[in-house]
């Protein structure tokens, strides 16, 4: 079995929580910080910390607007963000490709 796609998952992204935040991400154009936390399950603490360390990846985008008088925070995938995730499921592919020639 070759080991290079392991080797090269971005542990950025292989991170459970921030894995499940990219996939949402990745099917939408943009979903709101109430979204992501509810949907994921988690507390508005730990979604804050992977989505900054996201941000600081360059990976996502967060806006903070209002809407309706109220402050709306909304994330989505940055150009990069998209392209490594698209990187990261092509090795995931590759991955389960080996497991299947066994």
């Amino acid at each position: 079995m070759n080991p290079e796609p392991f080797l090269q998952l971005d542990r950025v992204i292989h991170e459970k929580g921030r894995l499940a935040l990219m996939s949402l991400l990745a099917a939408t154009d943009e979903l709101s910080f109430t979204d992501l936390r509810d949907t994921l399950g988690m507390s508005d603490g730990n979604l804050m910390s992977h989505v900054r360390t996201l941000q600081e990846a360059g990976y996502v985008a967060v806006t903070k607007s209002f809407r309706e008088s109220r402050p709306l925070t909304t994330c989505s995938l940055t150009k990069s963000g998209r392209a490594a995730f698209v990187t990261y499921i092509g090795l995931l592919e590759q991955i389960v490709a080996q497991t299947k020639q066994r």
